[in-house]
C-alpha cells in the first residue's frame, strides 16, 4: 500500500514547455486586465511590471550568452504584452470582443515566438557544443600523432577520430596502423601511460578495431574505481524494467554501467572475504527485483545473510505486502526442497509449455511466465547432494528460463562444481590477493588481467556475453554500494510488481511444500521476534515437514526418491503443524526397513553352518551391530564411523563434535582425529570446511552430517566387495 501511495503523490514542479509559459503569461495578463478594471487598477502599473520584465530579461539572456537579436525578441514580447494590459486597463475593454481578439493573436503569436527562439538556441548551443569538441578533438588527434611517432618511432601511422566518454573521465583514439606495424610494441601500454602522467587508478587499454590496421587506445584519465558508487536509487532508477535489460553491477573505468545477462546464461561470482562479494549479490538482487519478470529465490546455509535485507520489510516493518524473495532456503534441508521443487517445475515446464515453443526452443519471459533466478552464497557450506541437484539446474533450466547465480569464495574445482563452471558464462571476480585465481576463472583473456588494475574494496573484473552472444575479455569494474537502510526502500517500491509461479510450475509432488514454505523458515531466521501481519497470508496455514531418508538425513519430497542411496520407496505425506512456531526438524521418518533390505541383499548369503552370533545385523537407518565375524570375512565398516552414523541420524542428521563425543564418551580432540582418519581412508571429504549449524541454537561449528557418514560407509562396502 505504501508503494502505491508513493507512486500517486503529485509533482509540484514547474515542468513547462516554452510554448505553455508564454501561454501561462499571456493568460496572467488577460487575468490582471480583467480584474484590474473591476477594481480600478491604473494602466501605468501594466507598463511598470512589462519595463521590469523587459529590463529582467535583458539581464537573464546576457548571463546565458543569448543572441542579441533574441534578447530584442523577448523584451518587445513583455512591452506589447504590457502595453495590450495598459489599453484595456484604461478603457476597460477587457471583455470585449475586440480586445479578446488581439489578446489571442498575440497569445499565439508568443507561443510561436517562444517555441521558435528556444529550438534556435538549442540548435546554436549544440553547434557550439560540437564545434568546441572538434576543435578539442583536432587538438588531442594532432598531439598523439606526434605521441605515436615519438615513442615509437612510427611513421606513415593516422589518427582518424578522438572520442570523450561520458562524464568526461577519459576517451577513446582511434589509430590506423601503417602495414609494417600492424601493432603497438608490448610496452606501450607503460610507456603511453608515463607519457600521459596518469593517476594510478588510469590507465591505458589498447584493442584491436573493427578491421585489420585499427588499433583503439582507451585512456582511462579519472580513477573511477576510487570511488564510492552508490546504487542510484532515484524515481527515474526504479522503474519497472525486464530481465532482457540485463543486471547492472557498477560502473567501468570508462562510466559506462557494467551489466551482466542471466536469461541465456547461469553466473558465477567468486572474492575473498572483504572484497564486496555480497555486496556485489545484493546489487544483482536489486536489479532482478527491479524487474517485472523475475522471480529470486535464495540459498544461503549459513544464515540466510543475502535474504535478511530484502525480508525485513515484509517481515518486521510490514511495510511490503508481499516477500520480495519468493524462497529462502536457510538450512542443508530446506535448500533440498527448493532444489527438487525447482528441478521438478523444469521438466513440468518443458512438457506443460510445448505450445509457447513454436517460435523458438526458449520459453519467451512475462509477468505471467517469470524467469527463476536461484542465488547461492557460500556454496562451499553445501553438501555433494546439493551440489549435484544445483549442477542438474544448471544444466536443464536454460531453455524454460532457470538461473543459477553461484558465490564462492574461490573459482577452484574444491569449491565450484566443473558444471557450473563450465555453464557459467557470465563471471564476475571480486578483489583477490593472487592473479593465478582470475586466470582460472577467465581461461580467456585472463591471462593479461593485473589485480592491481582493480584495487580497491567494491572493485573486481566480469565478462558476459553482448548482444551477439559474444562473451567479452574481463573487464574491470566499480561495484555500485547498496546499504540496508537503501534496501528496505527498494523493498516497498518492488513489492508491487513482484511476479507469481505459475500453476504448471506448482503441480508437482515437491511443490506441496511451496506454499507452507515461509511458516517453516520464518520461525527459525527470526526465532521469537515479532513478525508483521503481512506474514500472516503465509504462516496461518498447515505447515508441511516432507519425510526425512533416514540413510543420508536428505528431506523426501517426491513418491519416487533418486537420492544418492538408491532407496524408491512410497512418499509418506508429512504431519502438519497448525501454528508457525512448530518446530522446523523431521516429523515422519520412512525408509529404513527397504534400505535394509537393499543393504542386506546386496551382501552374500552367509554360510549355512554359521550360527547367529557371526551374522552381521544392519539397519543403517538406526542401528549398525556387529555380533561377531568370520576371520575370512571382517565388518568392512568400522565401529566407530557405525556408532557416530547412529548417533548423527538420532539427532536429526547433524551434530557439532563436541557433542557427538559427549555422546560416545570420547574426548573431542581424540574422536575428530579418529574419525578424520577413517574419512580419509575412504578419500570422503566433509563439506563447509567441517562446520555444521545444529544443536538448539542451530550455531555454526565443526561437525558431522549423517550425509557424510553414510558416504563413508558406502565407500568401506564398496572398497570392500560388500
Amino acid at each position: 500500500m505504501a508503494a502505491k501511495s508513493a507512486g500517486s503523490a503529485l509533482d509540484w514542479g514547474w515542468n513547462h514547455s516554452p510554448a505553455t509559459s508564454a501561454a501561462l503569461v499571456a493568460g496572467g495578463a488577460y487575468t490582471v486586465a480583467t480584474a484590474g478594471a473591476v477594481t480600478g487598477l491604473p494602466a501605468s502599473h501594466a507598463l511598470l511590471v512589462a519595463g521590469a520584465g523587459a529590463v529582467a530579461q535583458v539581464g537573464a539572456d546576457l548571463y546565458q550568452h543569448r543572441p542579441g537579436g533574441h534578447t530584442a525578441a523577448r523584451c518587445a514580447a513583455w512591452l506589447t504584452a504590457g502595453g495590450w494590459t495598459a489599453i484595456v486597463l484604461e478603457n476597460h475593454t477587457a471583455l470585449t470582443w475586440g480586445a479578446a481578439g488581439w489578446w489571442a493573436a498575440g497569445t499565439a503569436a508568443g507561443m510561436t515566438l517562444a517555441r521558435g527562439l528556444v529550438r534556435a538556441e538549442a540548435t546554436a548551443r549544440t553547434e557550439r557544443v560540437q564545434r568546441k569538441l572538434q576543435k578539442w578533438a583536432n587538438k588531442e588527434a594532432g598531439e598523439w600523432h606526434e605521441r605515436l611517432e615519438r615513442l615509437f618511432r612510427l611513421e606513415g601511422h593516422q589518427v582518424d577520430g578522438v572520442r570523450p566518454w561520458k562524464g568526461d573521465v577519459g576517451y577513446t583514439v582511434l589509430v590506423t596502423m601503417p602495414s609494417n606495424t600492424p601493432e603497438l610494441p608490448a610496452d606501450a601500454v607503460r610507456k603511453l601511460a608515463v607519457d600521459l602522467r596518469l593517476p594510478k587508478g588510469g590507465g591505458i587499454q589498447i584493442l584491436d578495431g573493427d578491421t585489420y590496421g585499427q588499433t583503439l587506445i582507451r585512456v582511462t584519465a579519472v580513477d573511477v574505481l576510487a570511488k564510492v558508487v552508490d546504487l542510484p536509487d532515484g524515481p527515474e532508477d526504479t522503474t519497472v524494467t525486464s530481465i532482457y535489460d540485463g543486471l547492472p553491477l557498477g560502473l567501468k573505468p570508462d562510466g559506462e554501467e557494467a551489466r551482466i545477462a542471466v536469461v541465456d546464461e547461469c553466473a558465477l561470482v567468486v572474492g575473498q572475504t572483504g572484497s564486496g562479494k555480497t555486496n556485489t549479490v545484493n546489487t544483482a538482487n536489486a536489479g532482478a527485483l527491479r524487474t517485472d519478470n523475475t522471480v529470486v529465490m535464495h540459498i544461503d546455509v549459513t544464515g540466510a545473510g543475502i535474504s535478511l535485507p530484502w525480508l525485513h520489510s515484509w517481515a518486521v516493518d510490514g511495510t511490503a505486502n508481499v516477500p520480495l524473495i519468493d524462497w529462502t532456503a536457510d538450512t542443508i534441508e530446506e535448500a533440498h526442497i527448493l532444489c527438487d521443487t525447482v528441478i521438478a517445475g523444469i521438466a513440468a515446464r518443458k512438457t506443460g509449455h510445448q505450445d509457447l515453443l513454436t517460435e523458438d526452443d526458449k520459453l519467451t519471459v512475462t509477468h505471467d511466465l517469470p524467469e527463476v533466478l536461484v542465488a547461492v552464497d557460500e556454496i562451499a557450506e553445501l553438501t555433494p547432494g546439493l551440489l549435484r541437484k544445483l549442477d542438474t539446474i544448471v544444466n536443464t533450466g536454460r531453455a524454460v528460463r532457470v538461473r543459477v547465480l553461484v558465490c564462492g569464495l574461490r573459482a577452484t574445482q574444491d569449491v565450484i562444481t566443473a558444471a557450473m563452471k563450465k555453464q557459467s558464462r557470465v563471471r564476475v571476480g571480486m578483489r583477490v590477493s593472487d592473479p593465478e585465481e582470475l586466470s582460472h576463472l577467465f581461461p580467456t583473456g585472463g591471462g593479461r588481467i593485473n589485480p592491481k588494475a582493480a584495487p580497491y574494496k567494491g572493485c573486481g573484473f566480469y565478462s558476459s556475453p553482448d548482444e551477439d552472444d559474444v562473451v567479452s575479455d574481463p573487464t574491470a569494474f566499480k561495484g555500485y554500494r547498496i546499504k540496508p537502510k537503501q534496501i528496505r526502500a527498494l523493498s516497498v517500491a518492488y513489492a508491487d510488481r513482484r511476479p507469481q509461479l505459475e500453476p504448471v510450475f506448482l503441480d508437482t509432488e515437491p511443490a506441496l511444500y511451496y506454499a507452507s514454505r515461509w511458516g517453516r523458515i520464518l520461525p527459525r531466521i527470526y526465532k521469537a521476534k515479532q513478525l508483521a501481519p503481512t506474514t500472516i497470508p503465509y504462516t496461518a496455514i498447515d505447515v508441511l515437514y516432507p519425510p526425512v531418508n533416514e540413510f543420508t538425513g536428505i528431506p523426501i519430497t517426491s513418491s519416487t526418491e533418486d537420492d544418492e542411496s538408491g532407496n524408491a520407496g512410497p512418499r509418506v505425506v508429512a504431519s502438519t503443524a497448525t501454528t508457525p512456531a512448530a518446530p522446523a526438524g523431521p516429523q515422519v521418518r520412512v525408509g529404513s526397513d527397504l534400505l535394509t533390505t537393499m543393504l542386506n541383499a546386496a551382501r552374500p548369503a552367509p554360510a549355512p553352518s554359521l550360527d547367529d552370533s557371526t551374522v552381521i545385523q544392519a539397519d543403517f537407518g538406526r542401528v549398525i551391530q556387529q555380533a561377531g565375524t568370520p576371520q575370512n570375512r571382517p565388518n568392512p565398516v568400522p565401529q566407530l564411523l557405525a556408532d557416530a552414523h547412529n548417533a548423527v541420524v538420532a539427532a536429526g542428521g547433524r551434530m557439532h563434535t563436541a557433542d557427538l563425543a559427549a555422546l560416545l564418551e570420547m574426548e573431542p580432540l581424540v574422536l575428530g582425529a579418529e574419525l578424520g582418519k577413517l574419512l580419509r581412508e575412504v578419500d570422503i571429504e566433509r563439506p563447509g570446511k567441517g562446520t555444521v549449524r545444529a544443536g538448539k541454537d542451530n550455531e555454526s561449528k565443526l561437525g558431522y552430517t549423517a550425509e557424510t557418514f553414510a558416504a563413508a560407509i558406502r565407500a568401506y562396502n564398496l572398497r570392500d566387495g560388500q
